[in-house]
């Protein structure tokens, strides 16, 4: 081989390098991750996510790309969100909300979506049915709503005598679906449960001033992405006031929350996360029935509750699924 041959060759592979890295990379498969929250406050949600990726075959930066969008409780932001990944030609949307779920389902037909939510994806027209999706959506759901009567009568045991606020994001669009819940619950527990809504982190505090104002001395918090989002402030906030409150995560309670009951948000996003991985495979939503919890957590915090003089009732404590020391 001459001088002249051997600088064309190498030329030709050099030009033909990027091309095949470029036909490499647009065969992985991407993921586009619609979430309603900052990141910061969902990180065992991405985790639990990751680990059902990789459980079904795929790692992230190695065989698969994810898109992450947060519109960081700004639910005005979430169809413009949803737009951008289906232009970046995703395979699957992850929608990681209720109100995800919807601005996805709006923006298309056609590019499978998996959800995740709290409430019921049939009320709120999402599938047609739990064991056959149809359509292009699939998912899990933590069925948080049925758990409102739980939450207040394990509430009532540990403040037995406390008039009860509800504190609830009434822009939330499954906000009219807790509303009836609350007051169904009330009526079976014959308590009276007064609503105090905030819409936005900056009403948070008004919102404490305004449930003690109501003369309320215990508090359930229902969950929302918008409370979601402020973990330590609520607990700060319950603690300063001196409030027992029951929340809808145990990632409340690991952070000085007094007691929480309901799914394991991370175990429910590893079911995301191999559904998403089932669909790349070449699964379709309508194939995949919406997974429903088959366990309930209950938590509770012993050094809260000493510091807010509660004596926490054996039989309560035996039910625990953990106790924080």
């Amino acid at each position: 081989m001459n001088r002249r041959d051997f600088i064309t060759l190498l030329g030709g592979a050099a030009a033909a390098w990027p091309l095949a890295a470029r036909a490499q990379q647009s065969t992985t498969p991407v993921i586009g991750f619609l979430g309603a929250v900052p990141p910061s406050n969902a990180p065992k949600w991405v985790d639990g996510f990751r680990q059902g990726l990789a459980e079904t075959g795929y790692d992230e930066g190695r065989n698969v790309a994810v898109e992450y969008r947060w519109s960081d409780s700004d639910y005005d932001r979430l169809p413009a969100l949803a737009a951008d990944l289906i232009e970046r030609r995703v395979a699957v949307i992850v929608a990681a909300g209720v109100d995800p779920a919807h601005a996805a389902k709006t923006a298309t037909t056609t590019i499978p979506i998996v959800f995740f939510m709290s409430g019921d994806p049939v009320a709120e027209n999402l599938v047609r049915s739990l064991n056959r999706p149809s359509g292009n959506l699939t998912g899990v759901t933590t069925f948080a709503g049925v758990l409102t009567s739980k939450r207040l009568e394990l509430l009532r045991e540990l403040a037995p005598s406390a008039r009860i606020a509800a504190l609830m994001n009434p822009n939330n669009s499954n906000a009219k679906f807790r509303l009836k819940e609350i007051e169904k619950a009330s009526r079976i527990l014959d308590l009276r449960v007064e609503i105090v809504n905030t819409r936005n982190a900056d009403e948070i505090d008004g919102a404490f001033a305004s449930l003690l104002q109501r003369g309320a001395g215990a508090l359930l918090v229902v969950d929302d992405p918008l409370l979601n989002n402020a973990p330590s402030k609520l607990v700060a906030l319950a603690m300063r006031n001196r409030i027992p409150t029951m929340y809808f995560q145990s990632e409340f309670v690991q952070v000085g929350g007094l007691i929480s009951y309901g799914s394991n948000y991370a175990e429910r996003f590893r079911q995301v996360g191999v559904y998403t991985a089932q669909i790349l495979k070449g699964a379709t939503p309508a194939e995949l029935p919406v997974v429903q919890p088959t366990r309930f957590e209950l938590v509770i915090n012993l050094r809260t509750a000493r510091a807010l003089g509660l004596d926490v009732p054996p039989t309560l404590l035996a039910r625990a699924d953990e106790v924080i020391e």
